[in-house]
């Protein structure tokens, strides 16, 4: 089976290559400049992070449809929104072969080169801790060969040159400025780019690290770890007691990989350290 994951994951890394094009103009510019109506009016597209990703995965369905033909293998889309993965590949001579594939986007930050805002790499949670459980998960998190994130880098345009409340007519279409811009697709397995930091709020969502050239290398902190043990950190992530070895007798919540690996014995040098952002 190792042979058909690494194989999917190829195919998909080039594939996702090949997405840009589709989505930009010759100029790097999105594609999408905003909704229209019956009376041909069009909509400005605002830049939240939540419009822009569905637009997108909108976008993308089709290419995905394609790949998934051409390779063998039936895509089913989560059935409900809070489901995960976006996309299951599901092999269509062996229906046991199953990969889990998540689109995810972010974008750089104007302030720190080279970093991206980070991308939230899924739940911790119930599906993730229990493999058999069909909680808010199209099949059981077990049954995945690998979870890959499709992950989609893009820079944020000045707003200044964007009025969302602004409708425009047809004839008008080439004046919008697009919302976002200079676009990077890659694909790569989940744990390779993870951090040991939760994601966004106070949701128990996997981080992943933010700077960008290891994000495209795959060069998490569990990279010299392997998968196992970002299973294992992650599943008792917020959850396990460990000694609290500044306060003797006392125990406190895991929330650091180097407090992980020191309660299993495992040497804390294998966590790949990451570059820390700074302002540019």
């Amino acid at each position: 089976m190792e042979s058909v994951k690494q194989n999917f994951i190829e195919k998909l890394k080039v594939f996702a290559t090949e997405l840009t094009d589709h989505v930009t103009t010759q100029l790097g510019d999105w594609k999408i400049k905003g909704f229209i109506d019956i009376d041909k009016n069009i909509y400005t597209i605002s830049s939240d992070t939540k419009i822009i990703s569905k637009i997108l995965e909108i976008q993308l369905f089709p290419k995905f449809k394609t790949f998934a033909k051409k390779n063998g293998y039936e895509i089913i889309i989560a059935e409900k929104q809070n489901w995960y993965p976006d996309l299951s590949f599901v092999c269509e001579k062996n229906p046991n072969i199953k990969f889990a594939v998540d689109i995810k986007t972010t974008y750089r930050l104007d302030d720190c080169l080279g970093f991206c805002n980070g991308f939230t790499l899924g739940s911790h949670g119930e599906y993730f801790r229990n493999r058999a459980s069909t909680k808010n998960i199209q099949f059981p998190y077990s049954h995945y060969l690998a979870h890959i994130c499709l992950g989609i880098l893009y820079t944020r345009s000045a707003s200044s040159g964007i009025d969302e409340t602004e409708i425009l007519q047809l004839e008008k279409l080439d004046n919008i400025t697009s919302v976002i811009k200079d676009f990077i697709f890659f694909a790569e397995e989940k744990w390779k780019i993870a951090s040991d930091k939760g994601g966004s709020g106070n949701t128990a969502n996997i981080g992943s690290i933010q700077y960008i050239d290891d994000i495209l290398q795959g060069n998490g902190v569990f990279k010299n770890l392997g998968e196992q043990i970002f299973d294992e950190y992650w599943i008792n992530q917020g959850m396990l007691m460990i000694p609290d070895l500044k306060n003797q007798g006392s125990f406190k919540k895991l929330t650091k990989l180097a407090d992980f690996l020191e309660f299993k014995g495992i040497d804390i040098q294998k966590i790949n350290l990451i570059k820390n952002r700074s302002k540019s």
